[in-house]
């Protein structure tokens, strides 16, 4: 594969895994709203961060595309960590909720993410191969 083929697939397995990360988030926020307003309304926002970023990533953005989705990921992630550990404002901890299918497919998708962002930033399977 060369240079353009590589990006071209970390661009897509990124859009990919930010619109999976969004559209858990918009799934499960209905749920969230339940629980407590802000946390709906925080995934609401999650969604719509992600939608944003990956049209961002799809255009090239690398300023504001790439960074808005790995804000999104990191920050889920680290809701999702804090939700099952130390609890939220108004929401008890939930130390049983670790194998819940939406967030455990929303934290794979984020983690992954993570790494390929990692990868487009210090251009790792850009250069020719």
């Amino acid at each position: 594969m060369n240079s353009k083929q590589n990006s071209q697939m970390l661009m897509w397995l990124a859009i990919a895994l930010v619109v999976v990360t969004g559209l858990v988030h918009f799934i499960d926020a209905q749920d969230a709203l339940s629980e407590a307003a802000y946390k709906g309304w925080l995934f609401y926002a999650n969604g719509v961060g992600a939608i944003v970023a990956a049209i961002g990533i799809l255009r090239g953005e690398r300023a504001w595309g790439w960074n808005l989705g790995a804000l999104v990921a990191l920050a889920s992630v680290l809701g999702y960590v804090a939700s099952r550990t130390i609890g939220l404002p108004q929401i008890p901890a939930e130390p049983d909720a670790w194998l819940e299918p939406l967030g455990v497919i929303s934290v794979l998708a984020e983690a992954a993410f993570l790494v390929v962002y990692g990868w487009a930033r210090r251009g790792i399977g850009m250069q020719a191969a």
